[in-house]
């Protein structure tokens, strides 16, 4: 960007790309005056004054006070109009649809949870799905027109080539081959389908701990243990999307699991997942195991031995480390990435003593030795990487002054 970019007959390209630089700025640092706005495009002050006052008389900033507390007179601040566009996100699970609506800065306006416990056989997955949509833009005061795009997360993944839902048989109701063409019919804004774990990638890219990683790798333990894969700063998904299904990865430690699908497990996820947790802590001899679905028991579990210091605790968090190593080892002596993510409930309640033995214990077991960080996104990840999926593209609609 140059300090002439905004005179006149200057091609209406490169001035979209100025109004667009200055919205990025906006959203990430908040309010900003005239001045520093120029300071960081590198654009003149009279072009900085012409692009706020387009951006203006567009809709897409508000003037919101002034700077005070500082030498010299107070300077009028500029923010992006919250209302200028909004996103939805759904997370799905086997228990609930966890929906929100988000305004196009990012902040959550309307969250809505709809329980679908069983297979609630008399309630169709499309009108679920409206239902969720509909509660969360009820919550946050819009009618279903405002929301610009829709982004869904699931666990598995819809393979291109029949249209199913594969990797996820534990999701009833789910693998039609015609649910997204019936989605796409009954949804009144365009809709996006991601993995869940994916979406978590995602959220953990944008505001977490592998912002700034182009190539990194997410390892996810919740329900049931998947990764995400990011090369070269861009999902890896896959030829029918099930890149990363880690949980059927064969290993050592585990019977070889055959016809995984129909298992719906492998010797991964026997190894490793959560379900393995309250069995470890029982052969180890810990006694008051919590009861529950795994997911939480072994959340529980894991926090209790990250800050507990009786050796069957410590013995529990080092056989846990070794078991999540060795499929992990796989993983990074093929990929090579720079960043592993831990992330999911069963990972992020053994926090760093945990994040430390899989260190350790990675180094010994693979050549390539990359840094493992806990997760940053923990209220609701999913939904979290799902908003931010939708946003980009909304953003990419809405900030586009070109047209």
């Amino acid at each position: 960007m140059a300090g002439t970019a905004g005179t006149p007959g200057t091609p209406r390209v490169l001035r979209a790309m100025n109004d667009r630089a200055a919205l990025d700025l906006l959203l990430e640092h908040g309010p900003l005056s005239r001045t520093r706005i120029g300071k960081l495009t590198g654009l003149s002050k009279p072009t900085a004054s012409q692009l706020l006052s387009r951006l203006e008389a567009a809709g897409l900033v508000l003037a919101t006070g002034t700077t005070e507390g500082r030498p010299g007179p107070s300077a009028q601040l500029y923010e992006v109009n919250p209302a200028a566009g909004h996103a939805a996100g759904l997370d799905v699970t086997p228990q609930r649809i966890l929906a929100a609506v988000a305004d196009i800065t990012g902040r959550t306006v309307g969250r809505f949870e709809l329980p679908t416990p069983g297979r609630r056989t008399g309630t169709p997955v499309v009108q679920q799905v409206t239902d969720a949509l509909d509660g969360a833009v009820k919550a946050a005061g819009l009618a279903r027109d405002d929301v610009h795009r829709l982004v869904i997360g699931t666990p598995g993944a819809f393979d291109p080539t029949t249209g199913r839902l594969r990797y996820a048989s534990h999701l009833p109701g789910w693998h039609s081959p015609t649910l997204l063409e019936e989605l796409a019919a009954a949804l009144p804004m365009p809709f996006e389908y991601e993995n869940d774990v994916n979406l978590v990638a995602l959220a953990e890219q944008r505001l977490g701990a592998a912002r700034g990683h182009a190539d990194f790798v997410l390892l996810w333990n919740e329900e049931g243990l998947g990764a995400a894969l990011v090369l070269g700063g861009r999902l890896h998904r896959g030829w029918t999307g099930g890149a990363g299904e880690v949980g059927f990865l064969p290993v050592p430690g585990t019977p070889l699991v055959r016809q995984v699908t129909k298992a719906n497990s492998g010797g991964y996820q026997e190894l490793a997942g959560s379900q393995a947790v309250p069995r470890l802590a029982r052969e180890l001899g810990i006694e008051d195991i919590p009861q529950g679905p795994y997911a939480e028991a072994a959340a529980e579990l894991m926090a209790r031995a990250a800050k507990t210091g009786d050796e069957p605790h410590r013995e529990l968090l080092r056989a846990y480390a070794t078991r999540l190593a060795t499929g992990l080892a796989s993983l990074v002596s093929v990929l090579d990435p720079e960043l592993v993510v831990l992330s999911g409930a069963s990972l992020a309640s053994g926090g760093e003593p945990l994040r430390a033995l899989v260190q350790a214990e990675l180094e010994e077991l693979a050549a390539s030795r990359p840094r493992l960080v806990v997760g940053d996104v923990r209220e609701h990840p999913v939904l979290r990487g799902a908003l931010e999926s939708a946003l980009a593209t909304t953003r990419d609609e809405v900030f586009d002054t070109s047209r």
